[in-house]
């Protein structure tokens, strides 16, 4: 029997943080954060908890959970599909709300291992699943554009939210790091693994290699507290907050990986980086080097070649195109050169088959992508975990949007992990690519009350 969903008016917030803060102990709490109102290019504001189902894929690529009678499944993306057609609920008519019930979790870099073959498997950065999703039936969504604020949910289902909204915030503990992020290579590690990436690319084995590094520190406290550090100190469109039994995914993230409605895709890779200043003159001519660089450029457009491919495996003939190409976007640490790539989906496949064709997102691998994945996982030191990853959702609809989860922070067992990375190509420069990889991430660990240490 299909329960019917109402939308009920809440007040309007400039920023999810009040809701999420009442709601953010409950099991399977979650947050997909626009960033606003100080990020640019976000909208929505998605806030769900107590799911009614959950499912993990292990480091085996095995599905496991709390939802029983679960049919013999080809992948971890076919059991998660699975899950969604489960939930028995239907929106009201004309409903425009973005999520009205599904799927909200992440899929870290290692579900690839899942979808190709690609090699030996580093050991773990932090022992979390492969993916975790959950099956929600209810959510609070801010518009930020329409200033408004809707819970769409069963009755009973609201009068729960709305008892739990009623009561006060609990006060975050402190968070602390006990010592500086500490970096998993030295200098001359990551000249060695650069240098073997130039050998691959003139060998031709590739294009371009994204390379990243990791950082780990040891902390204690809250990590809601830890999220609220970085997000004051970089608000971007498509970040998110998760966390579970010690465990916490912290994303800050400014890239889109793919969106689909009503069978429209989008996807919208992020290649070329420069730093802010706070000169606005200085600002101004890191923005325009960045345009100017035909480098960054060539990098960009490699991208979205794969990308189209990607796109090619499950959307329409002739329907895939670029209308963005290289644009310039600023963030409140970076400037970005973000390209748009879309296409209409066959009528048979699903979001899930897309998330599946183009995973893990090629601005975060390199071209060719499968070659480039057996490249990175012989050469950096530990698993990416969620970094690189997607979070997002998937509800009953078919509607999706997830993000690439770079500057993300997984914290586990007393341990926070940060990466930073980018892509290198044929006339990369080593020391200008080990300093990218800190500038990306430095002001997180520096909201995080500590700097690299560095050998």
């Amino acid at each position: 029997m299909t329960r019917t969903l109402e939308i009920t008016a809440l007040p309007y917030m400039r920023t999810p943080l009040d809701y999420f803060a009442r709601l953010r102990e409950r099991e399977g709490a979650v947050l997909l954060d626009s960033g606003r109102p100080d990020g640019p290019g976000g909208r929505y504001d998605i806030i769900s908890t107590d799911p009614l189902a959950e499912l993990e894929t292990d480091a085996r690529g095995r599905v496991q959970g709390n939802a029983p009678g679960l049919p013999e499944c080809a992948s971890p993306f076919h059991a998660q599909q699975a899950l969604l057609e489960r939930l028995d609920t239907q929106a009201p008519d004309n409903c425009d709300l973005p999520f009205i019930g599904g799927l909200i979790g992440y899929w870290s870099y290692e579900m690839a291992h899942c979808l190709e073959r690609i090699g030996n498997q580093a050991p773990a950065a932090a022992d979390l699943p492969w993916s975790r999703v959950g099956l929600y039936d209810w959510a609070l969504i801010q518009d930020h554009e329409r200033q408004i604020t809707r819970l769409v949910a069963t009755p009973s289902r609201r009068d729960q939210v709305m008892a739990w909204l009623a009561k006060p915030a609990p006060e975050p503990a402190a968070f602390t790091l006990t010592g500086p992020f500490e970096a998993e290579l030295d200098r001359h590690g990551y000249g060695e693994r650069f240098r073997a990436v130039q050998r691959y690319i003139h060998a031709g084995d590739c294009y371009q290699i994204n390379l990243a590094q990791r950082f780990s520190a040891s902390y204690e406290g809250n990590l809601w507290q830890a999220y609220l550090q970085l997000r004051q100190a970089t608000p971007t469109p498509f970040a998110g907050y998760m966390s579970w039994s010690g465990k916490a995914i912290l994303s800050l993230s400014p890239e889109r990986f793919l969106e689909a409605r009503n069978g429209h895709v989008e996807t919208r890779p992020i290649k070329g980086t420069r730093p802010r200043s706070s000169d606005p003159s200085q600002d101004r001519e890191l923005a325009h080097d960045l345009v100017r660089s035909t480098k960054d450029r060539a990098e960009n457009v490699m991208i979205v070649d794969l990308l189209r491919n990607d796109l090619g495996r499950v959307c329409r003939p002739g329907s895939v195109h670029v209308p963005q190409l290289c644009e310039l976007e600023s963030y409140a640490n970076v400037h970005h050169l973000v390209s748009v790539v879309r296409g209409e989906l066959e009528a048979q496949q699903t979001p899930l088959d897309l998330l599946a064709a183009a995973f893990p997102g090629g601005s975060i691998t390199g071209a060719p992508k499968v070659r480039a994945m057996q490249i990175i996982d012989e050469l950096e030191p530990s698993q990416r975990s969620v970094y690189c990853g997607s979070l997002g959702y998937i509800d009953r609809r078919g509607h999706m949007d997830t993000s690439i989860a770079i500057r993300t922070a997984v914290a586990d067992r007393g341990k926070m992990h940060l990466w930073g990375g980018g892509g290198l190509v044929a006339d990369s420069d080593e020391e200008a690519e080990y300093q990218e990889t800190l500038a990306k991430i430095r002001h997180l660990m520096q909201a995080l009350g500590s700097d690299a240490r560095l050998s």
